[in-house]
């Protein structure tokens, strides 16, 4: 079933979905957005660890307070690409569509954040 508020924009979907294809084909942003959520699954990985050792519970959320901050920067790393390439991009080339590009970064912001 799709998601009627991500598509309440005609074509917005289908810009979205080539908008993510092309950023996850650089392959710095790719090896980058890679290597920060192997992180985030090691700091995951260390909190089962610390369950198993039943360690102290402020051990525990002190672990899991810093996972869910490092996937929070890759969520705010991923959006700035986003807006860099959906908004920024697109006024740089002359693109008169910048109102559509602002609405489909709104939608994506409203979805997620």
């Amino acid at each position: 079933m799709r998601d009627e508020n991500a598509c309440i924009l005609s074509g917005v979907c289908i810009k979205r979905l080539d908008l993510m294809i092309e950023l996850m084909s650089n392959p710095d942003h790719r090896r980058d957005m890679k290597k920060r959520l192997a992180r985030i699954e090691g700091q995951l990985r260390g909190v089962q660890k610390l369950m198993d050792e039943t360690s102290e519970c402020e051990a525990i959320l002190q672990q899991l307070t810093a996972a869910r901050k490092a996937l929070d920067r890759a969520f705010y790393e991923m959006m700035a690409c986003v807006i860099e390439h959906n908004v920024v991009q697109g006024v740089d080339s002359g693109d008169d569509d910048a109102q559509l590009r602002m609405s489909e970064v709104r939608l994506l912001l409203a979805k997620y954040a």
